[in-house]
């Protein structure tokens, strides 16, 4: 064969290959959504993407499959740059035999990972499929069970990032969930059984939106980000990615800042309102942060909760708070779950950890207890106490018993413990404890209401304010709350050189 007949070759697979499933497959992928390759377009620097394994195909015999064509094996993989920095990624394409997981598709995405793994670069995945090729059968199993394998080792060795952006049912959903940080979109839809199982189990009609929508999902915790179309995802998997590291050697980029260190915010200083009235955390994050810059995590679930990032004087920082407004900030199943794998995340890639304290303790109930409290709020003090990157906290409100304890409390390892003068840490909310201390001398004075009020008063002063807590050495400064900036990013700096010696072990067994 001549060159040029060879380079015709070529031009005439790769033709093949950039057309997909052909235009009767793809017009219709259009209503609404980007292909393959679009999305890729979409998520990466222009002409970034350098694409690997481009005319890999099946090799299946089986009924079904002999003579159908599955140009780039309804996947594209490669890697290319986000703002300059090296990401590897795959893109399900829909309109190859509806983007269903065969075995050499498993394989050009299981190339990827190790390549992601091998090079320290992190892994985006963007999901589109109708799920495991069942004319592959057990190679398409197969090839889910090397992926999950895969997911399970890079976790904590390079940020894994998943984009739900069609279908993601059975088998796929795996994937995702074994990764750091799913975004889905609207119409996009993601379960382990369809609507037609759930509907026997249930008795009654269930639609693709409620057992697994995009925003059914995000306010169950099973999604991290909702976005209402592709563009509006995409932009947010790049804003993410600005904050994070490429891999658990490598800490986050250094972003310059117009923001100064000194700048003071007066508005905090009545934040944390005298009549117990509940506020936004989220005031208190912002005013604190580069540039006001706070993107949440995990927003429509666990609203109790607050986690995200921040950058401090351009250093990425995971915010875990208590959000007064929802629940009075109480701490439950959901919200520990939330902020313990938020934790263990930051940890895993040397993301330093600020938390906020305002919460009056642990729900109290009987459906929160039978559906393991005590397991579940164990996890949180757990991620706190194996945390070795700098730990900060600021209390501003209540910071009772063992609600206290799990918010990252000096006993579990805070490097540095900051209070309002608004802080009461205590054992218990003062007003019971003065009822149980002075239970006599209220009963016994003429006025038992005034008694009581002082003696609240009192036990607030000697047990429950900031300074009982500064004596003992539990908070290292009292500070006036529009100073908060300056003192988090002065003690951060001062702790980025952090080392912590640790017991040798495998692992701990308390999974988040």
């Amino acid at each position: 064969m001549s060159r040029e007949s060879e380079r015709q070759k070529l031009a005439l697979m790769r033709e093949e290959v950039m057309l997909s499933g052909g235009k009767s497959k793809t017009d219709p992928h259009h209503s609404g959504k980007m292909t393959a390759r679009e999305r890729l377009g979409a998520l990466l620097d222009a002409d970034s993407f350098v694409e690997l394994d481009q005319f890999v195909t099946h090799r299946s015999i089986n009924p079904g499959m002999v003579h159908t064509k599955a140009p780039g094996e309804g996947v594209v993989t490669g890697h290319g740059t986000i703002d300059g920095r090296l990401v590897y990624v795959f893109s399900q394409d829909a309109s190859v035999l509806g983007g269903s997981m065969g075995e050499m598709q498993a394989a050009k995405i299981c190339k990827v990972m190790d390549l992601a793994v091998q090079a320290g670069a992190p892994l985006i995945g963007l999901h589109d499929s109708a799920g495991a090729r069942i004319e592959e059968a057990l190679d398409a199993l197969n090839g889910y069970g090397e992926i999950f394998r895969r997911a399970a080792l890079a976790s904590g060795v390079i940020p894994q990032i998943n984009v739900i952006l069609g279908s993601c049912a059975g088998s796929a959903v795996f994937a995702p969930a074994l990764g750091d940080f799913i975004f889905m979109v609207e119409k996009s839809s993601m379960f382990l059984h369809g609507p037609q199982l759930t509907k026997a189990a249930a008795g009654r009609d269930i639609s693709s939106e409620e057992l697994g929508g995009a925003m059914s999902c995000n306010s169950t915790g099973n999604a991290h980000f909702y976005a209402a179309d592709e563009t509006e995802a995409l932009a947010q998997v790049r804003r993410l990615f600005g904050f994070l590291p490429d891999n658990n050697l490598n800490g986050a980029p250094i972003c310059e800042t117009a923001d100064i260190v000194e700048r003071v915010d007066e508005a905090l200083s009545s934040l944390v309102p005298e009549n117990d009235a509940a506020y936004d955390m989220q005031t208190a994050i912002c005013a604190i942060a580069d540039a006001y810059d706070f993107m949440q995590v995990h927003a429509q679930w666990a609203q109790n909760m607050l986690v995200g990032f921040i950058r401090l004087n351009g250093i990425t920082t995971g915010v875990i708070a208590n959000q007064p407004l929802v629940q009075q900030g109480e701490l439950d199943i959901d919200a520990a779950d939330k902020a313990a794998r938020f934790i263990r995340f930051c940890d895993a890639f040397g993301i330093p950890l600020l938390s906020f304290v305002d919460t009056p303790g642990y729900t109290v109930g009987l459906e929160q207890e039978h559906k393991g409290l005590a397991r579940h709020s164990t996890k949180l003090l757990y991620a706190y106490a194996e945390a070795s990157v700098p730990k900060l906290t600021v209390i501003l409100g209540k910071a009772y018993g063992n609600a206290y304890l799990s918010m990252g409390a000096k006993a579990l390892g805070a490097d540095t413990v900051i209070a309002w003068p608004s802080a009461q840490i205590s054992i218990m909310p003062p007003q019971g404890a003065a009822n149980i201390i002075y239970q006599q001398e209220i009963q016994a004075a003429e006025n038992a209401q005034a008694m009581y009020a002082e003696k609240v008063s009192a036990y607030i002063d000697a047990f429950a304010g900031p300074y009982a807590a500064a004596r003992r050495g539990l908070v290292d400064m009292v500070i006036e709350p529009e100073y908060t900036r300056f003192y988090v990013i002065k003690s951060l700096d001062a702790l980025l050189s952090k080392k912590e010696s640790r017991p040798g072990k495998k692992h701990g067994n308390m999974p988040c």
